[in-house]
């Protein structure tokens, strides 16, 4: 069996390493482990800034704590209930195919409903929908008391809306919150603060779990009725529902409202989207007709559906290889550690290389990563693979936020967002209603990756041109509008074409930081 107390104690160490690293210390003290106290010349400058900008630092921070409370509450949540949802339908006796059944309609939800939800967040306001998805969720935590299939249906479709509005509301208020602030230059820093933060609050949500699970016995609310139960593997999901309350009350208070678009364009978008599916609508025409934002949804949906499969099949593959008792609470800890590692070693690295080729390296490693994980002949090896996998998750998310808050144009992110996640529930319901191997998934995984890798090298080629959304005279939406500009006049006839159908106006930028 593979050490994995040692492993544990080698990734945790790893990210004591990385996260010293990537911390302000390092400079005061990097010159007692053999390293020039001298600054380069692009620290210097960093240093100079922060010396003549205490105001922005302030702000930023001031902005960060605040989404962070929220943000940590909303994924605490949802922490909380991932592991115990399989366990509970399990104890009140369904069949493993009325399980698959619910799982399904959670994702499908997500995929349908979550997609339509995005858009009004734009046009209605972010924080109003942070607040709706506590709701949501919340009523979604209730429904696990009832005993009914249909109930526990509704709460999986609830679920599924819930979870479309976590990963994109979000990063969509934080993104223009940032803007508005005007410390957009800390946005990389911010989205490493919050993975950073997630994988702390992942560990604390599974121990808090897994102790308040074990306090009492699922049971019926009155000892005879088979409808209402409390206890046991509810309690998980009563914590839950009190974590969506504080998120949504803290983030009434403490968030200021913002939306896809100023409120000088309010007049103007009225009368484009006279119907409900509208903003869907011109989400799919600015995606389809911007490689950039195309090629960045291509490969978020083949990493964050990798990432999914993964989830579902580690387990299988771990058994497969291990003989004799399986420590998962270690297993899941050392996870989140190297997470955390990964999340730091972001922090360091894009302070050196552009953003987008950071993309690519992560792909690539994660694409090696899962045909380790695919002939692995021993637990090991194979447990290594799942490590450097979870590390790459760490410097993933930070990495494709800073990508998404410069190539998705603010008025339709949220809505772009969940369109995002129509390929990507696809992928997962896929492997949910297959019945391939884990060494067969993990095969797929890696054809997934290298397709994402070579998009993501791509993106690298094709944006040698920098686009901001400055110009609202044209109609992205509906592919309707000529360039704004000359300076995209030595771009491909391909790229003059896509310029033409965007408002988004070409402005070299080579050399200039993420």
């Amino acid at each position: 069996m593979a050490p994995f107390t040692a492993i544990f104690c080698g990734a945790l160490l790893l990210n004591i390493v990385a996260t010293f690293r990537s911390s302000s210390y390092w400079n005061k003290y990097k010159h007692l482990f053999g390293f020039s106290a001298t600054a380069s010349a692009s620290d210097q400058a960093l240093l100079g800034d922060e010396k003549s900008s205490t105001e922005m630092k302030l702000k930023h921070s001031k902005l960060l704590t605040k989404y962070l409370i929220v943000y940590l509450l909303a994924v605490f949540s949802d922490w909380l209930q991932g592991p115990y949802v399989y366990a509970l339908y399990d104890a009140y006796g369904y069949s493993q195919h009325d399980i698959a059944v619910l799982f399904v309609a959670g994702f499908g939800s997500s995929m349908v409903f979550g997609t339509f939800m995005g858009g009004l967040a734009d046009s209605c306001g972010r924080k109003r929908f942070t607040m709706f998805f506590a709701v949501v969720y919340a009523l979604s935590c209730i429904t696990k008391h009832f005993k009914d299939f249909g109930i526990l249906m509704l709460g999986r479709l609830l679920g599924g809306i819930a979870t479309s509005l976590l990963f994109s509301v979000f990063d969509s208020w934080l993104i223009r919150s940032h803007n508005e602030v005007g410390v957009s230059s800390m946005l990389s820093k911010s989205f490493a603060t919050a993975q950073y933060g997630n994988s702390i609050i992942a560990i604390l949500a599974g121990l808090t779990a897994n102790k308040a699970a074990s306090l009492s016995e699922l049971k019926a609310w009155n000892g005879n009725s088979e409808f209402f139960f409390q206890g046991g593997y509810l309690y998980p999901f009563d914590l839950a529902l009190v974590s969506l309350v504080l998120c949504g009350i803290v983030a009434f208070f403490l968030w200021e409202e913002n939306y896809g678009e100023d409120k000088s364009q309010d007049e103007e978008d009225d009368e484009k989207r006279k119907r409900w599916y509208d903003s869907f609508v011109n989400a799919y025409f600015t995606t389809i007709n911007s490689k950039e934002i195309l090629y960045t949804g291509l490969i978020g949906s083949l990493f964050e559906g990798s990432m999914y499969i993964f989830v579902f099949m580690w387990t299988p593959a771990m058994k497969d290889k291990t003989t004799g008792d399986i420590p998962f609470g270690l297993i899941f800890a050392t996870f989140m550690v190297c997470c955390m590692a990964g999340s730091s070693i972001f922090s360091v690295v894009i302070g050196t290389m552009k953003n987008e080729k950071i993309g690519v390296y992560t792909l690539a490693v994660a694409t090696g990563t899962f045909l380790l994980m695919a002939l692995a002949p021993n637990d090991t090896l194979a447990m290594i693979a799942f490590l450097m996998f979870e590390t790459v998750v760490g410097c993933y998310f930070p990495m494709m936020g800073t990508m998404k808050s410069v190539i998705v144009p603010e008025s339709k992110r949220a809505a772009i967002y969940n369109l995002y996640r129509i390929p990507l529930n696809f992928i997962v319901l896929f492997s949910l209603l297959t019945d391939l191997t884990p060494k067969q998934s993990f095969f797929l995984c890696t054809g997934m990756l290298a397709v994402a890798t070579f998009l993501q090298t791509k993106l690298v080629q094709h944006q040698k041109t920098f686009y901001s959304t400055v110009n609202n005279n044209d109609d992205l939406e509906f592919g309707v509008g000529s360039p704004k500009t000359d300076d995209s006049s030595h771009r491909s006839s391909q790229d003059n074409s896509d310029a033409e159908k965007s408002p988004l106006v070409a402005a070299d930028v080579d050399g200039k930081a993420d």
